[in-house]
Formats: C-alpha cells, structure tokens, sequence
C-alpha cells in the first residue's frame, strides 16, 4: 500500500456506505450518497448570498468542478458549478440562473482550490467569475506521481478505495430541470476531492516531487487566457484529405457558416453539419443542391433550405479568385516538422533523436509522462535552434525562453547538454 493510500485510509471520511477500508486495495466500496445528501440546486440571488457567506467562513481548501455541455450546446460555458468546503459542505450552482458568481469567487479567493484537470474547468469558470489565486489539480498530480490512470474516478478508487458512478459525465447538463440522479452524481465529484489532494499531497512529498507539482499549478493558476485560435476551421475533422487551395476554401466557408448558425441556435457545430460531411462537400464540389444532397452528410432528411444554404457557401468557395485561396498548410512559429528535419538539417534530427531518447530515459526514471517532464515542443525548439555554445546555463536560459519551469530545467538540462552535444548531434550540416 502506498503512502497515498495510507494517508486515506487514516482519514475520517463519512459517507452512506461507511467509513473508508482499512485496506483500499481491498475489494473498493461504492460510494452512492454524498455524505450530507444531495444540496438544493442555487439558482436565485438569496441562496447564493447564503452560499457566499458560508463558503466564505468555511475552512481548508475549496473543491471546486464546472460541468459543461459539450457535444450538446454552442462554446464551452458551464452549466452547473460545484463545490465544497470544510465547514461549509456541499453546494451546486446553476449559473444559467445566477450568471454572475463574482462574489463567491472572491468570497474564497484565499483559499487553496481543489480540482481535477483544471485547465478543462477554469475558463468556463472564468467566465462566471471564478478565477482563483492558488489550486491543487489533482489529475495533474497524479500525472507527477506516476499513477497510471489519472481519471477521477480511477484516481478516487485506485488512492482511497471507493468507486464513483461516472455514468452521466456525457449528458446534456444544460437540460432543465436536472435530473436527482445527474445532481447526485454532480455532488459525488467534490465530495472526496480534498481527501484525495491531501492523499496525492502526502505522496508526492514522499517522491520529492511535491516543489515541482506547487510550480505547476502555481502556473496555471497564473496563466493569461488562451488568444483565439487561427484559422479554427482547419483543425476540421479528416482535414488531412483536403489537398487543393480550391478544396480547403469551400472548407473554410462552409465551417464558418456552419459557426455562425451553432452559435446563433446555442447548439453544437456538429449537430448543425458533421465534420465528415464538410470534407465530402470540398473533396466533391458539387455543381448544385441536387448533387450536394447526393453526398454523404446530406441526405433525406436535410431540408431544401439548409441545402441551399450550404451549397450558397460552396458556391462562395468556388468564386473566390485565386489571390484569395488558403494556404495549404498553417502558419505556425517555430521549427518545420520532425519529419523533414533528416532533409533540411540532419545535424538538428539527430539532435532531436538524441535528446528524445535522454528525455524519455529521464521520464522512465522519475516515473512519470515525458510531456509532464518537459513538453515535446519545447524539446523541438531547443533542437532545432540550439544554443551558440552548448552548456548549462545555455540551455537552461533556451527552456526557460520557452516557458520550462524552474524545476523541469533543473532535471532536464543535464540530459539536454549531452544530447545536443554528441557528435552525431552537433556536427555541422552538410
């Protein structure tokens, strides 16, 4: 039994189905109730006043989750908040009702957050106001620990010994009302939250990773919000097919309308036109409605006037004079992909073989994915721009340029200067 469990199983948690095994690696116990029952969902601005004032002279760390509606509804915003705190239980928050949770936001702003897979969670908790100062995600912990299941629900069974019921993790949370059900199954995610971060916590000190794990959720919790993307439409589904500039326009035009009507009926892009049906309509450049409706994607049951609404885009497409063509390929910064490097700079492949293999060499030994140790574009970039003399202070500052953290340099600089510094490596290119 490992620390991690050992440090649950000595913890006092109370829940329908008792108190936690002795021994978790023992047969795993459901766990069917929150321990307090399932909390009235807040929808009104008296609840949430009560729910701000009670959090707010709660102790310890916040659980916190966001459920969303993906798959379901236009963007990525939340549909139902919840959190919970010593002193304070459990709550569940429509914010759809109370867009606006600002207050509480601040209310616990100085406290430690408690989620899993954060980065999935804090911008649509952004949006309502939530933005904290300090978290604990404990998927990432688990990452840094060596766990190899990291799920929620693994990481609750594998450390403390019970099972959640994760069958609606896929419904459509904006329905109203929710479903007791969904609402139970919505309070089970933070009812053992902090259990596991003070489990995950007493683990990673024991691996002397704990420093690492804190500059880790230090920077996300610091970082800015993600800039738009570019030229969304390209990272379209079977993109890879479309190889004509003629053929990635009736893409593009296509895409967007398809995102100005999601957006306009709150509903997923895909359930407005597929993906694959898209690709069918740039690879085939249909003439008109009668062949459009022949194509895979558009069939019986698509009416004559969305028909014409996208062959109007086709149509778009195909009239565009050359000078406004995409590209083929996006704009990207940085290094060509690994794939040309053997042709363009054989001393940079071998480079990148080489730091590859120390890097992954270095991740087996700390027990841990080689993108938590330092990601593989970090890596690219130090490889194909080395520095002009190779040494440690050298490549520190190139992956700190690119946004390593102090501890991810500490460890990877060792490796990292032998490999750019072998002689395949730093051979000239012919």
């Amino acid at each position: 039994m490992t620390d991690a469990q050992e440090t649950a199983a000595d913890s006092s948690l109370r829940t329908t189905g008792g108190g936690p095994p002795d021994d978790v690696e023992s047969a795993p116990i459901p766990l069917l109730e929150p321990r307090d029952g399932i909390p009235p969902v807040v929808a009104d601005e008296t609840s949430l006043a009560e729910v701000i004032a009670a959090f707010a002279a709660g102790s310890g760390p916040v659980a916190v989750d966001a459920e969303r509606a993906s798959g379901y509804r236009y963007g990525q915003r939340a549909y139902l908040v919840q959190l919970r705190r010593e002193g304070a239980g459990s709550t569940l928050i429509d914010p759809v009702a109370c867009p606006d949770l600002s207050g509480l936001g601040e209310a616990i702003s100085g406290a430690e957050w408690v989620l899993h897979a954060a980065t999935q969670d804090l911008p649509c908790l952004r949006e309502i106001g939530m933005i904290p100062t300090s978290i604990f995600d404990t998927e990432l912990a688990g990452r840094l620990a060596g766990f190899p299941r990291v799920g929620l629900g693994a990481m609750v069974e594998g450390v403390l010994g019970f099972v959640l019921e994760k069958g609606h993790s896929a419904v459509d949370w904006s329905t109203r009302p929710l479903p007791d059900p969904w609402l139970r199954y919505a309070a089970l995610d933070v009812e053992l939250l902090v259990d596991l971060r003070d489990a995950l916590e007493k683990e990673l000190d024991r691996q002397g990773k704990l420093e690492w794990a804190r500059e880790e959720f230090d920077a996300i919790a610091s970082a800015p919000p993600a800039p738009p993307r570019v030229d969304p439409w390209r990272r379209t589904s079977g993109m890879h097919k479309v190889r004509r500039r003629r053929q990635m326009a009736v893409v593009r035009e296509l895409w967007t309308a398809r995102d100005k009507v999601a957006q306009r009926r709150d509903v997923s892009p895909g359930k407005v036109l597929s993906d694959g049906a898209i690709v069918e309509a740039a690879l085939g450049l249909p003439p008109n409605v009668h062949a459009l409706a022949g194509l895979p994607g558009f069939g019986h049951r698509m009416g004559r006037r969305q028909l014409e609404q996208w062959q109007a885009a086709v149509d778009r497409a195909k009239a565009l004079p050359d000078s406004e063509l995409p590209q083929p390929g996006q704009a990207v910064s940085g290094p060509p992909p690994p794939r040309s490097w053997a042709d363009r700079d054989p001393a940079a492949a071998a480079r990148l073989s080489a730091a590859r293999a120390a890097v992954s060499a270095l991740a087996e030994e700390l027990n841990m994915p080689q993108e938590n140790l330092i990601t593989p574009d970090t890596v690219r970039r130090v490889c194909w721009e080395p520095p002009a003399q190779v040494d440690a202070d050298s490549v520190a500052a190139a992956l700190a340029s690119h946004g390593a953290r102090q501890w991810q340099i500490a460890q990877v600089t060792p490796a990292l200067v032998t490999a750019l510094t072998t002689p395949a490596a730093s051979a000239s290119p012919k």
